[in-house]
């Protein structure tokens, strides 16, 4: 496209160049841009490339039916893709090559530190900036703080944090009569921290006869050999491993546990995705749960013909990981800029605000809002268990594993929602 239309500049500075320049006027339209700054590079690029796939899939979906429709005509979306290598500091830098290519919205999840980091800088650049202000959409940080203390009107959280996602894992664990000792374990950074904390805190009002066998925290994203985890956990004679892990560091967890033979359920945020249930393998059926806001075998015809569409475009079994919450996030911004008629930040942001998702988007199988006091998506969650692909109510694997997960428990959005603490600050007119 960019070629094709330096030719035609050059043209329109000839003489006699009228009929080039109007050519010119009518080239494609600019695309809106929007940037995904996440860890591409490193120990957890496998998660990043999933997550690219997915904003990808969504961005092509928005172009299919002609773009984004705005005064002057409908644009295409542009996904950028900035590299942060897993480090808050490359995530600042990415920001700022992000700034400077004029993208009014920018995208990460794969740290609550590197979604602190943004949330600080953009507070700071859209103040100093008015005239170059962006968006953070989250789609997978789930630091209870971001959407609290830390919140901000140009941060929108599209996942369920921490308290939201234990809260459900938690209610089932209540009622699995049969487990009395618990290992928790988890990566040492602020979401690792938290799931601990709330874990203990929450098992205690819930069943205080369980009785907590080990608390343990490693080192993010550097544990290449769990295995000295894995004794512990057997030795402590825990029948139930609860874990907020993610990317290798689940893999690698689960891997250990199963090479030494732990006889306990896993708990987990994320044992459906990246290698976790090839990994785990025969030992996981009836015995690892994972909390999510969809999974591919909710049941429903459009839920179905969701993740068909998703499956051809990418049909590698390694390539199988789709979260309706990043199909979400993108086609609630595109209804917010064909709402506000603006691709600005200011504009998108108050167009967000109190949003409910369209009943129609995705044909109809997600629900949910953006609830304007935090900009905290609130939407469903299901814990299901893993199960052989081909049972009942399990018509579909993970990524060609041969396993896939049932639906245990559905918790309508109204039960995942939380209390919160946000005292947010609203821009005011003087700084429009």
């Amino acid at each position: 496209m960019f070629s094709r239309d330096l030719k035609l500049l050059k043209r329109c500075l000839g003489a006699g160049a009228f009929v080039w320049c109007a050519a010119l006027a009518h080239a494609a339209p600019e695309p809106v841009r929007i940037a995904m700054i996440e860890g591409l590079s490193g120990s957890f690029a496998n998660a990043g490339e999933a997550v690219h796939r997915n904003l990808l899939l969504a961005t092509e979906r928005v172009n299919a039916r002609g773009g984004v429709q705005l005064p002057g005509g409908a644009r295409p979306l542009e996904l950028l893709r900035f590299d942060n290598k897993g480090n808050v500091d490359e995530t600042l830098a990415m920001l700022k090559a992000a700034l400077d290519k004029q993208v009014s919205v920018v995208m990460q999840g794969n740290s609550s530190a590197a979604a602190a980091a943004l949330i600080d800088a953009l507070n700071k650049h859209n103040e100093r900036e008015p005239g170059n202000r962006a968006l953070f959409l989250n789609y997978s940080a789930v630091d209870p703080a971001l959407t609290n203390e830390k919140c901000s009107f140009w941060h929108f959280r599209f996942d369920a944090h921490v308290n939201m996602r234990l809260a459900a894992l938690i209610d089932v664990l209540r009622d699995d009569t049969g487990v009395r000792r618990v290992y928790l374990i988890g990566q040492d950074y602020s979401v690792g921290q938290q799931v601990l904390r709330e874990a203990r805190a929450s098992i205690a009002i819930k069943r205080p006869d369980i009785e907590i066998v080990g608390d343990e925290l490693h080192p993010l994203g550097r544990v290449k050999d769990f295995l000295p985890y894995a004794v512990k956990i057997k030795a402590s004679g825990a029948q139930a491993v609860l874990t907020g892990n993610w990317g290798n560091d689940l893999t690698l967890l689960i891997k250990a546990a199963r090479e030494v033979g732990v006889d306990a359920r896993f708990y987990t945020f994320y044992a459906n995705a990246l290698g976790a249930p090839a990994a785990i393998g025969d030992a996981g059926v009836g015995r690892v749960l994972a909390v999510a806001e969809w999974h591919p075998n909710v049941g429903t015809p459009a839920s179905d013909r969701f993740y068909a569409s998703f499956r051809e475009r990418f049909p590698n079994p390694q390539d199988d990981y789709v979260h309706a919450r990043m199909q979400v996030m993108i086609e609630m911004l595109v209804a917010a800029m064909e709402r506000s008629r603006s691709t600005d930040a200011l504009a998108i942001a108050r167009a967000l605000e109190g949003m409910t998702l369209d009943p129609r988007t995705l044909g109809g199988f997600h629900e949910g809002w953006m609830r304007a006091a935090d900009h905290q998506f609130i939407q469903p969650l299901y814990v299901s268990v893993m199960e052989r692909a081909g049972g009942a109510g399990v018509l579909h694997d993970n990524e060609g594993s041969g396993y896939g997960f049932r639906t245990v428990r559905y918790f309508d959005p109204h039960q995942t929602e939380q209390p919160l603490r946000c005292k947010m600050h609203r821009p005011t007119k003087e700084s429009m």
